[in-house]
C-alpha cells in the first residue's frame, strides 16, 4: 500500500489529466446502450469526442487500468484504481470502452494464457480494436453447462469444430469468439472440454439474431458448420488457452468475473445520478412510499457497492473472490430489477413511451436473472457452498 502523500499525489495527476484529455461531450455519465463504446474492426463511432476520448485513454493504458502496461494496461495497484474511478466519477466520465474481452477474456488470459497469447490479443483488446463474444451455452446445455456438445475434432494441424451456442451476446457484430467445445467425447463431462479462440469470419460460422420482448437484439445463435480452427495462430500462440481438454478450469475462472461484471450492472444502471434524482424528473417523489422504496433502493445500492470494493480488495490480496462471485451476482441482478421497477413506478404511463427508453431498460432487465447463470443456480451455489447447507 502507498503513503497517503504518494497518493494525495496521483489523485492529483490523474484530477489533471482527466481535466485535460476527457471530452465534455464524454462527461454525461450516460451508460444507455447508445453511449456505449464497444470497439472493434467494425465499430461506428458516434462521434469525433467518442474515438477522441477512447485513443487517449488507450494510449494511457486507462481502458484497462490495472492491467500490466506490457499487455496494454497502466498497470495501477488497486489503490490507484479506487481513486482513477473515484476521479472518473467526480467528472461524471463515460468508461472509454466496454468490451467482454476487457471483462471476461482478458481476465482468463492473464491467468491462464502464455506470455505470447497475452501480447497477442490483450494489447488489441485494450485499444478497441477487436470486438469479442462468449460462446457458452447451447440449445441443451444452459444451467448444466459442462453437457455441452459441439464437437472439436484434431485434424492434425486444426480443430474441426461443429454444433451450436445460443444466447450468444453480439455475434453477430463480434471480430471473434472464446467457446468452450468438446474435444474429448469419451471422457467425463467435466473433462474433455477445451477453452477455443475462433475468428467470427472463417468459413462456416454463421449468426442469426434473437428478437427479445425488448425490440432489441443483443442475443444470437452462433452456428459452426465444419469450421477449420488452426491448432495455433503463430508461435507461442495456441487455438486454445490452458490446457486441451481442461477448458473447464478456465471456463469456471471466467464465470467469475463474468457474475461480477454482471452484478456491477446495478452500480452502472443510472449511471452518476442517484435514483433519487432520476424520479423527481417524473415528479411523482411526493407519493411517500414511492419516496421509501427509493431511499431503502439507494441504501441497498451504497451497501452493495461497498461490498463489491471490500471483494476486489480481496481479491486484489490474492483471495479470490470464488463462490461469493454467486452471490454478487444475484444481489447486483436484483437491485438492478428493484431500481427499473421504481422507475417505471415513478414515471406511470408516461413509462410507456417507448422511445424514452425505461420500458425498454426495465424488460431488459429481467434477463440479468438468467444471463451469467440463472438466480436459481446462484442461490443453490450459495446454499451449499457458502453456508454449507444439505443438498
Amino acid at each position: 500500500m502507498q503513503d497517503k502523500d504518494e497518493l494525495a499525489q496521483f489523485r492529483a495527476d490523474i484530477r489533471a489529466w482527466l481535466d485535460q484529455n476527457c471530452p465534455q461531450e464524454m462527461r454525461d455519465g450516460a451508460v444507455g446502450e447508445d453511449s456505449i463504446c464497444w470497439g472493434g474492426k467494425n465499430w461506428n463511432f458516434t462521434s469525433e469526442a467518442q474515438k477522441t476520448w477512447l485513443d487517449r485513454c488507450a494510449a494511457a493504458g486507462y481502458t484497462v487500468p490495472t492491467w500490466p502496461q506490457e499487455y496494454g494496461g497502466a498497470g495501477l495497484n488497486r489503490d490507484q484504481e479506487k481513486i482513477f474511478h473515484e476521479e472518473m466519477g467526480r467528472i461524471n466520465a463515460r468508461r472509454p470502452l466496454q468490451s467482454f474481452g476487457i471483462w471476461m477474456l482478458g481476465p482468463a488470459l492473464l491467468h491462464f494464457g502464455t506470455h505470447e497469447q497475452k501480447l497477442h490479443y490483450l494489447p488489441p483488446i485494450a485499444r478497441g480494436e477487436i470486438r469479442w463474444c462468449q460462446g457458452y451455452s447451447e440449445p441443451g446445455a444452459g444451467s448444466d453447462l459442462a453437457s455441452l456438445q459441439t464437437k472439436c475434432e484434431d485434424r492434425g494441424d486444426h480443430w474441426l469444430v461443429n454444433g451450436q451456442k445460443i444466447w450468444t451476446s453480439y455475434a453477430d457484430k463480434a471480430d471473434w469468439i472464446f467457446a468452450l467445445v468438446r474435444t474429448d467425447r469419451e471422457a467425463p463431462k467435466h473433462r474433455g472440454i477445451s477453452f477455443v479462440l475462433i475468428d467470427m469470419e472463417a468459413e462456416g460460422v454463421s449468426t442469426r439474431p434473437i428478437r427479445l420482448i425488448s425490440g432489441a437484439s443483443p442475443f444470437c445463435e452462433t452456428f459452426f458448420d465444419d469450421v477449420k480452427v488452426p491448432k495455433s495462430y503463430g508461435a507461442g500462440i495456441p487455438a486454445q488457452v490452458g490446457e486441451v481438454n481442461r477448458g473447464w478450469d478456465v471456463a469456471k475462472y471466467l464465470l467469475t468475473h463474468e457474475r461480477e461484471m454482471i452484478s456491477g450492472s446495478a452500480m452502472l444502471a443510472g449511471g452518476a445520478r442517484s435514483l433519487g434524482a432520476i424520479l423527481a424528473e417524473g415528479g411523482n417523489l411526493d407519493d411517500p412510499i414511492l419516496r421509501a422504496d427509493a431511499m431503502r433502493a439507494e441504501v441497498d445500492d451504497l451497501a452493495f457497492g461497498l461490498t463489491l470494493e471490500r471483494y476486489k480488495d480481496q481479491s486484489e490480496a490474492g483471495q479470490g473472490t470464488g463462490d461469493a462471485s454467486a452471490m454478487l451476482k444475484y444481489m447486483g441482478t436484483e437491485l438492478n430489477k428493484t431500481r427499473q421497477e421504481l422507475i417505471m413506478a415513478g414515471a406511470g404511463s408516461d413509462a410507456l413511451d417507448w422511445a424514452d427508453g425505461r420500458a425498454p431498460q426495465w424488460l431488459r432487465s429481467k434477463a440479468n436473472s438468467i444471463e451469467g447463470g440463472t438466480s436459481e443456480v446462484m442461490l443453490s451455489i450459495l446454499s451449499r457452498r457458502v453456508l454449507g447447507l444439505p443438498g
